[in-house]
């Protein structure tokens, strides 16, 4: 009998959170992963074959845009059935973490490295949903969440 490969959905939000996912990408080898993010240029990013969505941008400003975020990953969560979702974050890595608990898949938040002060505020609102909540700054890291094992950067 053959083990399946793991199914992962790694979903991030543009800019920074993109690029720190990209950077996880060895540890998702062995893995049928699928990337989810707002812009549809990213697909350059990764090599063929790599299978690739596009999900609606929101921000806390667009109430309206954060439905339709969410919707989206909801039917994106229910089409795909991941064993794992992993996140560096924002509003797509906060619904996507939600839902996916909801679905029973495994989750996992990358925060930010861009937040040295304090954890980013989707981080903290995601970490108590989480399998596994990190930070990428030591002194950030607490027994309860997020834990410390190194950065992306």
């Amino acid at each position: 009998m053959s083990k399946q490969r793991p199914k992962i959905l790694a979903i991030s939000s543009g800019g920074g959170h993109w690029v720190q996912l990209l950077r996880l990408r060895p540890a998702f080898e062995g893995g049928d992963v699928l990337f989810a993010t707002t812009r549809p240029g990213y697909e350059s990013d990764l090599d063929q074959g790599e299978r690739f969505t596009v999900i609606p941008d929101a921000t806390r400003w667009s109430k309206i845009g954060l439905v339709k975020s969410a919707l989206s990953i909801l039917l994106l969560l229910l089409r795909e059935r991941p064993d794992v979702v992993i996140t560096t974050g924002a509003a797509p890595g906060y619904f996507a973490i939600r839902m996916a608990r909801i679905i029973g898949s495994k989750t996992v938040w990358v925060d930010s490295v861009a937040n040295v002060e304090e954890l980013s505020m989707s981080g903290r609102k995601a970490g108590p949903h989480v399998d596994l909540w990190l930070t990428q700054w030591s002194h950030l890291a607490v027994e309860s969440g997020p834990q410390f094992h190194g950065s992306v950067v």
